[in-house]
């Protein structure tokens, strides 16, 4: 089937892609025009990776919107959003218009009713709805990309409610879901009413096996010898053995798999040694600019890590690493330059990032819940070996996994190469993830009675699977009660039937996009803040008795979305030569560190894990800074409420760190973190004290000083700099550490900076004049210009006096330039 043979897509489209080089279809895509897509028909294509998914999606969007409608695509990560926006704005040229929207969950996106297709995570999807983006209701087509994921306890159940509201919306709306192969794609298609189309076909052959002794063993009955000496470590000799096969003129990469960030950077660090002699004099030169750029991204042990193996032609990748290593490595590994890339799980189901071959180190990861080594899940190892092999590139692709003897091996077969993966099962019914999802639905029109809440929740994919339906109408009654006691929903039980109805706060809450418990903590801790009488019980926040077990003492843990281990997140205070006394804000009693804890305990902030060591350090340091907690200390022998306790408090002390104006790379080494880390914390107490400070200014009983210093805190975590620095850092360009050189240098405020003699200015930005004229010309300066200035000595010595480290500081500057 040719694409050009198809009708119903916008003009030149087909022809299009033939000029791309996609003569016919691939066997899943016909079957998917077969079966309805460019029609309008619902379809779940459950197909392998590098199968043609995304064309299929690109069909199904297109015709619609050459049918005048309007299309969205979900998908699970940031990232991902962006890789898949810049490959569709392509159509353009064919007068389809694409947009984006990722960040910002207060906004209803209206900019966006302009645009023909939409890319959008599922939380940021959520949050449209619950903000009443007018554009939703002309929605005619939605794909969701991975929607296996709603299988997954934090993410999946907002996809799956996300979903089940699209369609209430849209009764005749198009749905796409675009799935790896799974154990149960007819139970998804049935859910969404969409036809199935499921297939093991692949575009060039992937052959999966397993390393032992010295051979790989592969599922097709072949062998490849790849000696290895007894000892040994397995990974390198198969690196070498794939750079060193060449295909075409190349050798091939290698993408290793292992079970924490820890092991990656090892793991890559130690491939080096491998990578570094078979590269070309030119891509030594390429890696070496590649390894500036990374080491200009951060100032961390870890940005310097990265840079010192990529400089070698390897490199690791973690959620520890900020956005900006991980696109550079990805660039680099799919042009070839790098030639072996470490990684955790994460990026199985993240961007495009294909290798010749793929190693499966480790198939166990850390579980706290598990308590120990857990093996990983089918599907999860199936989508690492999905990974080998990249059409028009590799002639074929190949997926290892690891076994140390003779019955690892049998095992691994057994489990993972001839395993079928894992049916998905919806995780909507517990009692977190309901709380947020009932509140937004009754708030947003969805439901207005008990009956008609439960109505809605039957159009879900936990209804199409559940033998129990006592169970969800059981959890839904206790979440509705919890709501109910902290004045999130009005019950109204008269005339014979349960009526709903989102109170004030309610409405802000779920607009907010905060967990329900988030928000009760929050504004229990301003009212005390605010000096209510906490023996009035007004606006305290409750726990019902079913909520006592739930999520106290859960969040303290390392990162899991990458597979992370207990020890991944430690680390204890050193001495510093910065000045780091706590500061109180200006405007109340309120201390920035009481509002760091607050919203740090919040449960849509993941804290720091608190390791055994750490537990004497954090007792000593809430006792001394108890006053300036906005709730009550647990007893030392409530064990996991108090553990959870400092955890939030080490989480704090971290953001405390960051906003009294630490070097990144101190904060790194003290908390045991990557720069991706500090920064995941810092946006989202960014989020978390923006949601405070409305909540402040909307709930009673809450004084007007407290709105001003919960204000101040956030801007402080903007920015990043102590109160002093508020004005300048707001300057565009400007950042904490150019702030504190000017501040330094005698220049105070923005006004200064439209006044200041421009060789102090120049002097305090160390000579560099593009930097300056930028930062006057957004400071309001008439005339910008740096044309015959020089820098004035004695201001950049006192800007260099005045810093806490006398680098650049390039890629530092505040929140706003690292989203």
């Amino acid at each position: 089937m040719q694409p050009s043979s198809l009708s119903g897509l916008p003009t030149g489209v087909g022809e299009a892609l033939e000029a791309e080089g996609v003569a016919e279809l691939y066997p899943p895509q016909a079957a998917a025009v077969e079966a309805g897509v460019v029609d309008g028909q619902s379809l779940v294509a459950a197909v392998p990776t590098a199968s043609g998914k995304t064309l299929i999606a690109e069909l199904a969007m297109l015709s619609a919107v050459e049918r005048g409608g309007k299309a969205l695509y979900i998908v699970p990560l940031r990232a991902l959003a962006s890789e898949k926006k810049a490959e569709f704005e392509r159509w353009e040229d064919h007068g389809v218009t694409v947009g984006v929207s990722t960040g910002n969950y207060e906004s209803d996106g209206e900019w966006l009713a302009s645009r023909d297709i939409i890319v959008a995570t599922s939380e940021k999807v959520d949050s449209l709805i619950r903000n009443g983006a007018p554009w939703i209701d002309d929605l005619t087509c939605v794909v969701s990309d991975e929607v296996h994921l709603v299988d997954d306890s934090h993410r999946g159940p907002t996809l799956e409610v996300t979903l089940a509201k699209l369609r209430k919306v849209n009764p005749d709306l198009q749905t796409v879901a675009l799935s790896a192969t799974v154990g149960n794609a007819d139970v998804i298609a049935d859910w969404l009413d969409a036809e199935l189309v499921e297939s093991d076909w692949r575009p060039i052959d992937l052959r999966i096996g397993v390393h032992y002794g010295n051979a790989i063993d592969f599922d097709d009955g072949s062998k490849r010898e790849v000696p290895v000496d007894r000892g040994d470590d397995q990974t390198p000799r198969l690196v070498a053995d794939a750079l060193d096969t060449e295909e075409d003129g190349r050798g091939g990469s290698s993408l290793v798999f292992v079970n924490s960030r820890r092991n990656a950077e090892t793991s890559a660090r130690r491939l080096t040694d491998v990578t570094g002699p078979r590269l070309t004099d030119d891509e030594r030169d390429r890696l070496r600019e590649l390894a500036e750029e990374i080491r200009g991204v951060s100032d961390t042990d870890t940005s310097g890590d990265l840079a010192d193996a990529v400089e070698r032609g390897a490199a690791f990748h973690h959620a520890g690493l900020a956005s900006e290593h991980r696109s550079l490595v990805e660039d680099a590994f799919r042009d070839r330059l790098i030639k072996c890339v470490s990684a955790t799980p994460t990026l199985a189901a993240g961007v495009n990032t294909p290798a010749r071959r793929v190693i499966v180190r480790d198939w166990r990861r850390y579980d706290g819940e598990f308590g120990g080594m857990k093996p990983l899940d089918v599907l999860e190892i199936h989508q690492m070996c999905g990974r080998a092999g990249r059409p028009g590139l590799d002639p074929y692709g190949e997926a290892v996994l690891l076994a140390s003897d003779a019955d690892t091996r049998d095992e691994l077969f057994e489990r993972y190469v001839w395993a079928e993966a894992e049916p998905v099962r919806s995780k909507l019914a517990a009692e977190p993830a309901l709380r947020t999802h009932v509140l937004a639905t009754v708030a947003s029109g969805f439901a207005s009675t008990r009956d008609g809440l439960i109505s809605f929740l039957d159009n879900t994919l936990y209804a199409t699977q559940t033998d129990d339906d006592g169970r969800l109408v059981s959890v839904t009654d206790t979440v509705l009660e919890y709501l109910k006691v902290n004045d999130f929903v009005e019950v109204d039980r008269g005339g014979g039937t349960e009526s709903l109805s989102a109170t004030g706060i309610g409405h802000t809450v779920s607009r907010l996009y905060l967990d329900p418990m988030s928000a009760a903590e929050m504004i229990d801790g301003l009212r005390r803040a605010g000096g209510a009488d906490e023996d009035d019980g007004a606006g305290e926040f409750v726990r019902t008795a079913a909520n006592d077990d739930l999520e106290f003492g859960t969040y303290a843990r390392a990162d899991e979305s990458d597979g992370g281990t207990p020890s991944d997140s430690t680390g204890t205070h050193e001495p510093d030569t910065v000045d780091e006394t706590p500061d109180a804000s200006s405007s109340s009693d309120v201390t920035p560190l009481g509002l760091y804890h607050l919203v740090s305990r919040t449960p849509d902030m993941y804290e720091l894990y608190l390791k055994s060591g750490d537990r004497e350090e954090y007792t000593e340091l809430c006792y001394e800074r108890e006053p300036e907690f906005l709730g009550d200390v647990p007893s030392e022998y409530e064990d996991v409420r108090f553990e959870d306790w400092l955890a939030s408090l080490k989480t704090a002390r971290l953001l405390e760190d960051w906003a009294t104006e630490v070097d990144e790379d101190r904060i790194a080494e003290r908390y045991g973190v990557g720069p991706g880390d500090i920064r995941g914390k810092v946006e989202t107490a960014e989020w978390l004290l923006r949601a405070a400070e409305t909540l402040a200014g909307d709930v009673e009983d809450v004084d007007g000083d407290v709105v001003v210093a919960v204000r101040e805190a956030r801007k402080r975590i903007e920015y990043g700099v102590r109160e002093e620095l508020l004005d300048l850092a707001g300057v565009r360009n400007v950042g904490r550490k150019r702030a504190r050189r000017l501040y330094e240098a005698g220049v105070e405020s923005r006004a200064d900076l439209r006044e200041a003699d421009k060789a102090v200015v120049l002097g305090a930005l160390r000579g560099r004049e593009r930097t300056a004229e930028r930062i006057l010309e957004h400071a309001g300066r008439e005339d910008p210009s740096m044309e015959n200035v020089r820098p004035d000595s004695s201001a950049s010595a006192a800007a260099t006096a005045g810093s806490a480290s006398d680098d650049d500081g390039e890629g530092q500057a505040s929140l706003g330039d690292f989203r």
